[in-house]
């Protein structure tokens, strides 16, 4: 049996490390997932001068009058919403370059 010196670094299982962090992360990540998950599950309405609108498909509508154009809705890379309840629209910018609306 070999014998450690008084200088000689303690040995650390690293793969039990590691997987401890992992469980940790994992841990903290968990109600964060399931909030997310509980999130997409809810809807999204505008109120304004006693109207209300409901702006959570507003993403998918806009993308369809994309496509509706003749573009690919692969091709949307980044897009931005306007809502503007006082005219009943959502004004969106395709890409930095293309744009439209769509009645709210």
């Amino acid at each position: 049996m070999a014998r450690l010196s008084k200088n000689a670094p303690a040995k650390t299982s690293a793969p039990s490390v590691v997987e401890a962090v992992k469980e940790t992360v994992a841990a903290k990540a968990a109600p964060k997932k399931a909030a997310l998950k509980a999130a997409k599950t809810e809807e999204i309405y505008l109120q304004a001068g006693g109207v209300e609108w409901n702006v959570t498909d507003c993403k998918e509508r806009a993308v369809a009058a994309f496509v509706a154009e003749g573009h690919k809705a692969s091709a949307v890379k980044k897009l931005a919403v306007y809502l503007k309840p006082e005219e009943g629209k959502a004004y969106y910018v395709i890409n930095d370059s293309e744009n439209g609306s769509i009645s709210l």
